[in-house]
């Protein structure tokens, strides 16, 4: 299987095996759809998170669950996208929103990365015009039971937890979008955004892993990574299995499902 980070050279020396996929979105409420319109790598597709990567929230499910394998397979029919297609993901936020779809397209057996470097990687000319691919063959495949965690895996003291939302949120310190602020208790801090550098690109792999060493990860570690809602959480992941370190678990629900129940205890602070 494709590397899951891959550079622009990389992807134009395979520009007639891929398909680019454009994932931007953003929590303060802009529209990832009018920044793939006014600019975006060209022949890239646009996957939009809330319809193509989730299925409609709830407090008893969180934010964005992920979709009936299903539906997910009919929207990536609909893209273009096909079983024998390699997805290029990128976005503008260094892989922390596209990291989703190249999560769920790995773990299903697809081929698929991340864009190093995103949007600010290619160094041409932003094309304007929407890409409409012809609909493809794309098997429904079932979400693997043993990359998913739920709240009582996050809670049973015998994984490895990490949250990848910014330290603010996870100490406690704001929360702009979810029922209270705080923290699973026992989880450990790894920021996604810090996998990457100034330009987006992700740190060396020797820096990666000591990231995540500083958290209690090696080699022989069972991780759950979760954030807000399953999307960023995604990105450490990647990172993880970029670094060297077995696959870990993504618990899908992440903070927006476990601060909406009222039995479940937060955490503050460091």
């Amino acid at each position: 299987m494709i590397r899951p980070v891959v550079d622009v050279e990389q992807v134009q020396r395979m520009s007639d095996r891929v398909v680019l996929a454009d994932v931007r979105w953003y929590l303060d409420g802009r529209s990832g759809r009018a920044a793939y319109d006014a600019g975006h790598l060209p022949g890239a597709v646009f996957v939009d998170l809330d319809r193509v990567l989730a299925r409609p929230g709830s407090p008893a499910e969180g934010r964005h669950p992920l979709p009936d394998p299903a539906a997910f397979a009919d929207r990536m029919a609909t893209l273009g996208i096909g079983d024998g297609d390699t997805v290029i993901a990128y976005d503008d936020a260094g892989g922390v929103i596209a990291g989703r779809l190249v999560w769920m397209l790995r773990v299903t057996g697809h081929e698929a990365a991340l864009l190093d470097g995103g949007l600010g990687a290619y160094r041409g000319e932003l094309s304007t015009e929407e890409l409409r691919r012809a609909v493809a063959a794309f098997t429904p495949r079932a979400w693997p039971a043993d990359l998913l965690a739920d709240p009582d895996d996050a809670a049973a003291g015998s994984f490895v937890v990490l949250d990848a939302r910014d330290g603010s949120r996870f100490r406690g310190e704001s929360e702009p979008v979810d029922p209270r602020a705080g923290h699973i208790p026992g989880a450990r801090n790894l920021p996604c955004r810090d996998n990457v550098d100034a330009d987006g690109r992700f740190l060396p792999v020797p820096e990666l892993r000591k990231r995540f060493e500083a958290v209690g990860v090696t080699d022989g570690t069972k991780v759950i990574s979760y954030c807000g809602s399953g999307v960023t959480a995604c990105h450490n992941l990647i990172a993880l299995e970029h670094a060297g370190f077995p696959a870990g678990r993504l618990y899908p629900g992440s903070w927006s499902q476990w601060s909406s129940d009222p039995e479940r205890p937060a955490a503050v602070g460091d």
